[in-house]
């Protein structure tokens, strides 16, 4: 993919000033008080767009905060159902979401760290989808910490409708090719419904977390210790 111009995935020319040390001072202010009245039962859509009308935030501000803020019982909950030891094991990938984030780092686009541990970022799918210059790379680190973990299969899911999900399934499989462990790649319509319903899964999508058996925090540990120069900024209550 080396003829490919460079692309900054998940970066916006507005994030330098919106996420600014001054305005990262507010953004935790009202951190608290949306995490407050999550965790006396309030749906979060109702409580970020009640704080952010507040504050007059951007809509991406309200998305950081959206995505980085959880009750209390769901960050335990999560915490619990963590896992590192996967020895032997087949691990379960919601594949777009891991892979966007890790091309997000690449990029130096802007990531969230969360209430949960996890690392968001804030590129979002809507449907599309386009391999860049950073996919290899991306594919090739998730490739070099499964084999440090010594998994003995890996399945990734990709959403079918989303555009490209066949080029990206093709890469996966090429990147990845000389590995010892079985990787798969299925195109399915809903990962999510799948994902649920496993243990050793590796996302950062709340809905999932909430209801898979156990995860791992693959892209928080894959930007943490392989990729150097990111910046991320702390939302983590």
């Amino acid at each position: 993919m080396s003829n490919q111009k460079s692309t900054r995935r998940g970066y916006v020319d507005t994030d330098a000033k919106e996420f600014s040390d001054e305005n990262l001072l507010i953004l935790r202010k009202a951190q608290k008080e949306i995490h407050w009245l999550l965790d006396r039962g309030y749906p979060i859509k109702n409580v970020v767009t009640f704080i952010g009308n507040h504050y007059l935030f951007s809509n991406r501000q309200r998305l950081a905060l959206m995505r980085s803020t959880s009750p209390t019982a769901s960050v335990m909950e999560r915490k619990s159902k963590e896992v590192v030891d996967c020895e032997n094991k087949s691990i379960y990938i919601d594949g777009f979401n891991l892979i966007i984030t890790l091309e997000v780092a690449l990029s130096s686009g802007t990531l969230i760290k969360c209430m949960d541990g996890t690392i968001r970022d804030l590129a979002g799918l809507r449907g599309t989808y386009r391999l860049i210059d950073k996919t290899d790379t991306a594919i090739s680190l998730i490739g070099e910490r499964l084999q440090t973990l010594c998994i003995a299969e890996v399945v990734f899911y990709l959403d079918a409708p989303v555009s490209n999900s066949g080029r990206l399934k093709e890469r996966i499989y090429q990147v990845l090719c000389d590995y010892e462990y079985t990787v798969s790649v299925e195109l399915v319509n809903s990962p999510d419904t799948l994902l649920k319903s496993k243990s050793y899964v590796v996302t950062s999508d709340a809905i999932i977390l909430d209801d898979c058996k156990s995860w791992i925090n693959m892209g928080n540990t894959i930007i943490s210790e392989d990729i150097h120069d990111v910046g991320i900024i702390e939302l983590k209550g």
